[in-house]
């Protein structure tokens, strides 16, 4: 398989080359040159199969051709050694619970599969240290982090936006050290991903250090998510509940509904998504106007959705050859603000006894206002609300216990370098290291 440039002035790339250089020279995002489509067949008996099996079978689509049918089992097999659960919420309402994982966040599926594939493509080039640079809003880093965590021939950077991000998710990927370096920027999300696409396009850091990125830019990142959309249908489709099926997503830099359109362009047969956003609206505002007009990101509850220029729209545009209008057909969107999202989490606590994170909640108050008669929704609850304990406690006077794994991380020595969010800065560390 090949892999071109959203920003067409690039060389293809093998995929060896798209996971281990993350961003192409022109800047743009790497794509497979085609999405092979499943075969019916998988999709008449896919409610028999199991989590692994499903995931199986759509990674061979993605990355059969470059790498060898057991490693890639192997690789999936270890990626997945927890569940993605379909659990019912209310009639008509269901969570995708992603959270079963070592951080508990549905970013653990991405992470650990990279990790497992870039160290496959290390062990048979027999290369120095690869570096992976990685911005986070809130659970990319800790899953970044942990899915890397002493794995030979890498080193972690993890840049994270100082004092907007929970304290639990701190701790997962500043208390690590080993191959794992935190790096406390002096800024916003956005301002982390701007150092780490800078630093991929400075030759002359680029020729001290072998670079890749671990955010959704990369395609070994944001494709295996595609794995528990497939899963999520095979288990309404156990249950009866699959012919009107709608995938609501809580929305950041968009690497995950991505995942999930390119499902669709294999023949995943879910009906339509919503993308659920917080305040920073940017690609609401797009799918009503057509304009895309990135801005500033503002801090919200849902920290981990504070993206003001989602990286991955580009893909999505891409995927849709810039059709506005098609885009539409498959997607609608919705905004929420933090009001609104503390109402939703309370309502559903109070209604349904299941507690929302503020994520969670933005997928959960979208199906509730925009599914259609006939409909059944599904909604991504992409963290397990312990990790944002404080806010959620706040909000529905609770004491949600923490569970051991992530109490195991509070009780570690913080360790991060602080940083201005000045390139020069970050690149003068950067050839030190």
């Amino acid at each position: 398989m090949k892999y071109y440039s959203t920003n067409g002035k690039a060389p293809n790339a093998d995929l060896h080359k798209a996971v281990v250089k993350g961003l192409a020279e022109d800047k743009g995002l790497y794509m497979p040159e085609k999405i092979k489509a499943l075969p019916q067949s998988f999709f008449d008996h896919i409610e028999t199969l199991s989590f692994q099996e499903i995931a199986y079978t759509v990674a061979d689509a993605f990355f059969g051709e470059d790498v060898e049918a057991d490693a890639l089992k192997k690789i999936v097999y270890d990626t997945l050694a927890f569940d993605c659960p379909v659990v019912e919420v209310e009639p008509t309402i269901y969570s995708l619970e992603l959270f079963h994982g070592p951080t508990l966040a549905f970013k653990d599926v991405g992470a650990r599969f990279m990790a497992r594939l870039l160290q496959y493509f290390i062990s048979k080039e027999k290369k120095g240290r690869v570096n992976v640079l990685v911005a986070t809003s809130g659970d990319t880093g800790s899953a970044v982090a942990n899915g890397f965590l002493d794995v030979e021939g890498i080193h972690v950077y993890v840049l994270y936006p100082k004092g907007k991000v929970s304290k639990i998710q701190e701790s997962q990927f500043t208390t690590l050290g080993q191959n794992i370096t935190a790096i406390e920027v002096d800024g916003v999300f956005d301002d982390c991903q701007a150092l780490v696409k800078a630093a991929f396009m400075d030759q002359e850091l680029n020729a001290h250090m072998c670079l890749t990125s671990a955010n959704s830019i990369n395609v070994a990142r944001f494709l295996p998510q595609s794995f528990y959309y497939f899963n999520a249908y095979a288990r309404m489709k156990e249950r009866g509940l699959a012919d009107k099926l709608v995938a609501c997503v809580p929305s950041g830099n968009f690497g995950n509904i991505c995942s999930a359109l390119f499902g669709k362009k294999m023949g995943l047969p879910i009906s339509r998504f919503i993308a659920a956003n917080n305040a920073n609206d940017i690609f609401y505002k797009y799918l009503c106007t057509g304009k895309y007009e990135p801005k500033t990101s503002v801090q919200t509850l849902a920290n981990a959705m504070d993206v003001g220029d989602p990286s991955n729209f580009a893909r999505i545009y891409d995927l849709y050859k810039g059709s506005h209008q098609d885009i539409c057909q498959d997607i609608s969107g919705a905004t929420y603000s933090d009001e609104q999202i503390k109402e939703t989490m309370t309502q559903c606590y109070r209604d349904n006894g299941y507690t929302l994170d503020p994520h969670g909640a933005c997928g959960y108050r979208a199906l509730k206002e925009g599914l259609q008669p006939g409909e059944v929704g599904v909604f991504l609850e992409t963290a397990h609300p312990a990790k944002f304990k404080e806010k959620v406690d706040a909000i529905l006077h609770t004491d949600i216990t923490i569970p051991e794994r992530l109490a195991a991380f509070m009780k570690g020595e913080k360790k991060s370098i602080p940083m201005t969010k000045d390139f020069v800065d970050f690149k003068s560390f950067l050839m030190q290291e």
